[in-house]
């Protein structure tokens, strides 16, 4: 899959075995202004704004009060003008359709099986749900494709990861790349692509693919992708930019040709058993630091490398934990449910599920991934459950999985969060994140520790 895409986009051939691909999609957010100031500088013009989309989701305040720094409000306010002056569609602050980036693409039938697609933001390998080939790439390239609508790019090598069986009760996509992510380690997809298959994959909802393909960048993949098929066609098919009337039909006979064809051979495999796989919890500073919720704090003593063993000194010192300390055991401050990885409707109704009934202990906050999934879960009653709960209901945005906005938990504090990344400062300063799915973080609001969600069933 990920050769023919590649195959069909080459414009040209450079030294090193670099290749100049062409781009068919641009997502921009407010990152991109440094990008805008010097195609202004310059006195050139975005090459194709008919193909160039852009959003603000970094820094707006999903409290839904406007941001008091001027840094923070000049950014969101360039990008407006900006894309104003170039003719790009902004889902602007005012628009109801605004949100997340990763959320918006697909949800607006921008994001399509077979095309490429970049953005200036790591998490782009979302978009990879729907066969496409989409990375984050840095500011000066996000200048090149605006004015060339190409990127020069080295052709990485290819993974499958196969996952077999059917999910347990209790376990959901976020558990399923936690556990992949486990098995590669932070580098293990370094220099590649991965594709995702098997039967666990093909019986995903599209929200779940784009979960588990969203944090293929944290095993240090440059993209990852799923073959796409009457899942994807069913979702994509009526959206407000996918292909219509005879344009739909041939688009379609085109995105049937871009799965793997039998007998494909990768550079590397690796497979899973769905039924290995448990409710899962980072208990480190990398999602790679992933155990089922059943376990306890690792030792750092049996580690078989000394590198390996001085990440888990200093992980463990950062957190706060003892080795051999139930993960079940640990308290948390704080929860956050949000993100581009878990902010679409089906997330929020997980929770939902969990909360319904229940009353949050710690501070919580649910935020959705745009406009539009706020406006359906709230037309579901999900906003209600989560109010009656002790929750607070948000605007959307990225909020503190990113901590730009001054959205972030406090010094030492723990948080359960649904977000992809559990570095150091992440979701503030000395704050110590828990990666873990909805309902997950729904049962650890409940319950004021990391709790095992199977046992709340009912």
């Amino acid at each position: 899959m990920f050769e023919k895409v590649w195959a069909r986009h080459v414009v040209a051939e450079g030294p090193g075995g670099h290749v100049l691909l062409y781009i068919d999609r641009h997502l921009l957010h407010e990152g991109s202004t440094s990008a805008f100031g010097r195609l202004a500088k310059a006195g050139r013009r975005v090459r194709r704004t008919d193909l160039t989309f852009a959003t603000a989701d970094h820094y707006i305040l999903t409290s839904g009060a406007v941001a008091t720094d001027p840094e923070i409000r000049g950014m969101v306010e360039t990008l407006g003008r900006h894309t104003a002056v170039q003719g790009i569609v902004y889902f602007g602050v005012d628009d109801a359709r605004r949100g997340i980036v990763h959320v918006i693409g697909p949800e607006q039938g921008l994001t399509l099986p077979g095309i490429t697609l970049v953005c200036g933001d790591s998490h782009t390998a979302t978009h990879g749900a729907f066969g496409a080939l989409a990375f984050g790439i840095g500011s000066t390239e996000v200048e090149h494709v605006m004015t060339t609508q190409t990127l020069w790019q080295r052709k990485p090598q290819v993974m499958r990861v196969t996952v077999e069986g059917r999910l347990a009760l209790g376990v959901t996509a976020k558990d399923v790349i936690l556990a992949i992510i486990a098995r590669l380690g932070a580098g293990g997809g370094v220099g590649h692509v991965i594709e995702y298959a098997g039967s666990t994959i093909r019986a995903m909802t599209m929200d779940e693919r784009m979960t588990v393909c969203n944090m293929s960048i944290e095993a240090g993949a440059r993209a990852g992708m799923v073959a796409p098929d009457e899942t994807t066609f069913a979702y994509l098919e009526g959206r407000p930019f996918a292909p219509r009337g005879d344009g739909w039909a041939r688009a379609l006979a085109a995105w049937k040709t871009t799965p793997s064809d039998p007998g494909a051979r990768f550079d590397r495999e690796v497979r899973l058993a769905a039924s290995e796989i448990a409710p899962t919890v980072t208990w480190g500073t990398s999602p790679q630091d992933a155990l089922p919720i059943t376990g306890r704090v690792p030792d750092p003593a049996e580690a078989a490398e000394g590198a390996r063993r001085d990440s888990m000194v200093r992980a463990l010192a950062y957190m706060g934990l003892t080795p051999g300390a139930p993960l079940t055991d640990l308290k948390v401050d704080r929860v956050f449910i949000g993100s581009c990885t878990n902010s679409r409707l089906e997330d929020l109704r997980a929770a939902a599920r969990v909360v319904k009934g229940r009353h949050a202990v710690v501070p919580a906050w649910v935020v959705p991934g745009s406009g539009l999934v706020k406006r359906a879960a709230e037309a579901e009653g999900l906003d209600r459950v989560f109010v009656a709960a002790g929750f607070e209901w948000r605007e959307a945005g990225c909020s503190m999985c990113v901590g730009m906005n001054g959205e972030t938990a406090g010094v030492a504090e723990r948080v359960a969060s649904t977000s992809n990344r559990n570095f150091e400062g992440r979701q503030g300063r000395g704050a110590r994140t828990h990666l873990m799915s909805p309902a997950m973080a729904a049962a650890a609001a409940v319950t004021g520790r990391l709790t095992d969600v199977r046992t709340l069933a009912g």
